[in-house]
């Protein structure tokens, strides 16, 4: 049952040294690309990397991207913010590091003339990003799922984002991809316990 699943899916950030046949992260991807999206538009791309080079290199940037930002963290939260910026460069222990990239819908914002509200034009270009960013984390939960089902460990990631200029730079993203988040992809070197989740009669308002 995919309820089951869901339930039973924890994220996995410690990894075996192991790294999965590539015919089972393909096997992800295609689980991956099975998402809706808006307009059937498909707006992710994925970079997969299991250069043990490149995956140190990203690792690098974003702890110099944490580090830089601690720098600024009022004194009292210093401490707390350098050890929540650990759980950023925790990638670094997997074999293989996906990377999801997403594209913006544009496709109304080319219809607009210019004497459109800019309340409005910011509102439509938010709601085209939004949709771009949707279909990849869409996509990303399937892959979640599919790992798990795959007896693979996974976690997705946003944290790395801090140094997603460096991270545009080392992966040759083209300018008009943006990154969504990095998933470290393995064989699970543990076990991690249930989390707490809020019931959905407590995160629901129905409007009847």
């Amino acid at each position: 049952m995919i309820y089951d699943l869901m339930k039973s899916r924890r994220s996995v950030r410690r990894f075996t040294p192991e790294r999965p046949p590539r015919e089972r992260i393909e096997q992800l991807l295609e689980a991956a690309v099975t998402a809706p999206s808006a307009s059937n538009k498909q707006p992710w791309r994925f970079v997969v990397v299991t250069r043990r080079e490149t995956i140190d290199a990203l690792a690098a940037a974003v702890r110099e991207a944490t580090d830089r930002v601690a720098g600024h963290v009022e004194s009292s939260c210093e401490s707390a913010f350098r050890a929540y910026g650990d759980y950023f460069t925790r990638f670094e222990g997997a074999p293989v590091v996906i990377v999801f990239l997403f594209r913006r819908l544009t496709v109304l914002s080319n219809l607009l003339d210019p004497t459109i509200a800019e309340d409005d034009r910011a509102r439509i270009e938010l709601m085209e990003r939004d949709s771009g960013l949707m279909g990849a984390a869409m996509a990303l939960e399937n892959l979640l799922l599919a790992a798990h089902e795959a007896g693979l460990g996974a976690s997705g990631m946003t944290g790395p984002l801090v140094a997603s200029d460096r991270i545009r730079a080392i992966l040759e993203i083209p300018p008009s991809w943006e990154t969504a988040a990095f998933v470290p992809v393995g064989f699970p070197a543990e076990e991690p316990p249930p989390t707490d989740r809020k019931p959905a009669r407590g995160v629901t308002r129905w409007i009847e």
